[in-house]
């Protein structure tokens, strides 16, 4: 039997944090974090090993150490953050439904499954996370209700997406999104010569923040323990309050979620 999540709330943030980590948030971390995201496509193991870690750092923060505790990732892709959290002492297992995105050596143990119905017995986790996967798929819903339902009583829900109307809304053609999807992905595939990964409607979807935040709030399964942007360097909770400023302001939205007993 794994142990309680302790201390969750805003008082666990500064406890949590590992001795070394950037402040969150603070300017070192959103630094890093963009010249990290600026090499993704050269260098993506840098890229995605940091955010590995910060995302690991921000659970503690809210939940505690994750050593010993039973943690799922789904839609994880290569497996950077199911290799950190066992890097951390957690049982992590990494759920991914599309077989091509968990390259040529994914985690011991990778289990190749949608996210819309995972083979999981109701309440097996003690943390459940998503990161940038929610804007990949096009029922967000039933998405998040079956990441809920694997996760266990006062465990942690972490979902991060970007949404739609950030700058990098449209991924790599961004942020010629906003002059309209088929107008970016061409633009991009003239200037680079290569096919684009995304395609809005196929494997992008405009995921916004209002309504995610309507949804997750009226929900009776789950308390909202954080509404912030993963990336600011400031005023992190703040700018998601503020109805269409968010849409573009926040960037990327992250979602500490508890399940209610």
């Amino acid at each position: 039997m794994t142990a309680p999540v302790p201390g969750i709330g805003a008082a666990a943030v500064t406890p949590g944090v590992p001795r070394g980590a950037p402040r969150d948030p603070s300017f070192r971390r959103s630094l890093a974090l963009f010249r990290a995201f600026m090499r993704e496509q050269t260098d993506p193991e840098t890229c995605y090993t940091l955010l590995a870690r910060d995302a690991a750092d921000q659970i503690e923060a809210y939940g505690g150490p994750v050593g010993g505790r039973t943690v799922f990732d789904i839609g994880g892709g290569g497996g950077h953050l199911t290799a950190e959290f066992r890097r951390r002492g957690a049982h992590s297992f990494l759920f991914e439904p599309d077989v091509r995105e968990l390259g040529q050596a994914p985690p011991e143990g990778a289990v190749v499954a949608d996210g819309y119905l995972l083979p999981l017995a109701d309440g097996s986790a003690d943390v459940c996370v998503s990161s940038n996967v929610l804007e990949h798929v096009d029922d967000p819903q039933t998405f998040l209700s079956e990441m809920i339902r694997v996760t266990r009583p006062g465990g942690l829900i972490y979902v991060s997406f970007t949404n739609w109307l950030s700058p990098w809304g449209g991924h790599e053609w961004a942020p010629w999104h906003y002059l309209g999807a088929a107008r970016a992905r061409a633009r991009y595939e003239r200037r680079t010569g290569r096919p684009a990964k995304h395609t809005l409607g196929e494997n992008l979807f405009a995921v916004h923040i209002g309504p995610t935040l309507r949804q997750v709030r009226a929900r009776t399964d789950i308390t909202v323990v954080s509404a912030r942007s993963r990336y600011w360097p400031f005023l992190a909770g703040a700018v998601t309050r503020v109805p269409g400023l968010r849409e573009f302001a926040t960037w990327n939205l992250l979602l500490i979620l508890r399940r209610c007993p």
